[in-house]
């Protein structure tokens, strides 16, 4: 990674949908080698895909919590099996396996303290492997959109 790669990952970051050309201009580079660049940074993967950000509370999602989750037996199999089960949960837009206390930490974003609720009871805890579970409801959120590299 050098300074160039740097610039292009913090104008990507910026704007994932800006033109090879604007990129190319901002930077004082040609638009080849902009395209060489950028395409490089797929290969290598460090840029691994683009998306769009949504507003959770437009798509009727307005209360996010994380559910911190302990599973048993903690086995390669059960952690597996549990990780698919709560990544196909629609109202699961997050899933962290973890070292420690917890095994998983789900990031989830619902309707109402009503979903939330049922989420809790009549998900997650009829899962046989399910030893303990905790909720905690997010009041704000800060994402960095730009990461530099280090």
């Amino acid at each position: 990674m050098d300074e160039l790669d740097s610039a292009l990952l913090r104008l990507l970051q910026q704007d994932g949908r800006r033109t090879n050309r604007d990129l190319a201009q901002e930077l004082g580079i040609a638009p080849s080698t902009c395209l060489e660049r950028v395409r490089a940074l797929r290969e290598r993967g460090v840029l691994l895909g683009y998306h769009a950000e949504v507003d959770l509370p437009s798509l009727n999602r307005g209360l996010q919590a994380m559910i911190a989750v302990r599973v048993r037996p903690p086995t390669r199999v059960v952690i597996e099996q549990f990780k698919a089960f709560v990544a196909r949960m629609p109202e699961v837009i997050a899933v962290f396996v973890l070292t420690g206390t917890d095994d998983f930490l789900l990031h989830v974003a619902v309707r109402d303290t009503d979903q939330l609720h049922s989420v809790v009871l009549d998900k997650l805890t009829e899962r046989q492997e399910l030893a303990d579970v905790r909720t905690s409801v997010i009041y704000g959120h800060l994402r960095k959109n730009i990461i530099e590299p280090m």
